[in-house]
């Protein structure tokens, strides 16, 4: 068996839309192509974001457009006590700490960073009396994670100054994607990450936490999100279309021009099984725009 295994992660909020199917369709690819094994997880772990029956759907939709994975599909509402074990890891070396402070204390006090609110430390060493922690963070240190996305080119963000001590479980109880995530993906044996831009820049903090959960960091890759006129990203909020289940290869030759793979006019003509075997064949990482977003034309 090949050592390539990746993965497709949908939140099932929603059905499937372009931006979805261009993501699932990316990881597809490179892992066939290096005839690798693909796998599915649905990230379910916010149950109050869930659309119900919207994880059945989503698998529907990817066995009608020819998908296929290599193994049973993973839910993390399933996988509680796998994130309670990491964080307890974590707790026990000092680097995880309870945290007490509400989303306007944050914003009162906080700057911005590259990815939101940089958290100004306020219970490293404790929670102020009288106040109850709910929330997990991670400390992190003034040091640069460096790694160089395979689309994307070299992305270096200094956690400290950049990021900030980031949430691992929150007040509500749920635990963070950031942990969530970097669990699954070691516990699947992923070995390369194909995903939307939306995420890269999480990377840095799922790599931090790879290193200190001893877990091997996975190889990354970023296609650019589809966005629409506005340039805003393809999603449920956005009002972003359902996938027609029945017209699989217009969808999927539209995902494909969108990764730049140029595919013959002919081959909307065709069937899925040629669509997908021409895909596979020519699928080439190196032709995906070096670009975050791109508004697509779906």
């Amino acid at each position: 068996m090949s050592p390539y295994v990746g993965r497709f992660a949908p939140s099932p909020t929603g059905p499937l839309h372009f931006g979805s199917l261009v993501a699932a369709l990316a990881s597809y690819l490179e892992a066939r192509s290096h005839q690798g094994k693909w796998l599915v997880r649905m990230e379910d772990l916010d149950s109050a974001r869930e659309m119900p029956g919207a994880a059945d759907s989503i698998l529907k939709t990817l066995d009608t457009f020819g998908f296929e994975w290599d193994e049973a599909v993973l839910y993390q509402s399933q996988r509680h006590e796998y994130y309670a074990s990491a964080l307890a890891q974590l707790a026990n070396t000092g680097l995880a700490y309870p945290c007490a402070c509400s989303r306007k204390e944050i914003s009162d006090s906080a700057t911005q960073g590259i990815d939101g609110l940089i958290y100004p430390g306020t219970c490293r060493h404790g929670a102020p009396c009288g106040k109850e922690a709910k929330a997990l963070r991670i400390k992190v240190d003034d040091t640069d994670i460096q790694f160089e996305d395979a689309i994307q080119g070299n992305i270096s963000q200094n956690m400290a100054k950049q990021i900030g001590d980031f949430v691992l479980k929150r007040a509500d109880g749920f635990y963070a994607y950031q942990l969530a995530v970097v669990v699954d993906d070691a516990a699947q044996h992923i070995t390369h990450i194909v995903r939307g831009a939306d995420l890269l820049d999480s990377t840095s903090r799922q790599i931090y936490l790879q290193k200190r959960l001893g877990f091997p960091t996975p190889n990354y890759a970023h296609v650019p999100i589809a966005a629409n006129a506005q340039g805003e990203k393809l999603s449920k909020q956005t009002l972003a279309h359902d996938i027609n289940e029945k017209t699989p290869v217009d969808a999927l030759f539209l995902a494909l021009k969108f990764l730049g793979q140029y595919p013959p006019h002919q081959l909307q003509q065709t069937n899925l099984k040629h669509l997908w075997e021409w895909a596979i064949f020519h699928w080439d990482l190196v032709k995906i725009p070096q670009q975050r977003l791109m508004i697509s034309s779906d």
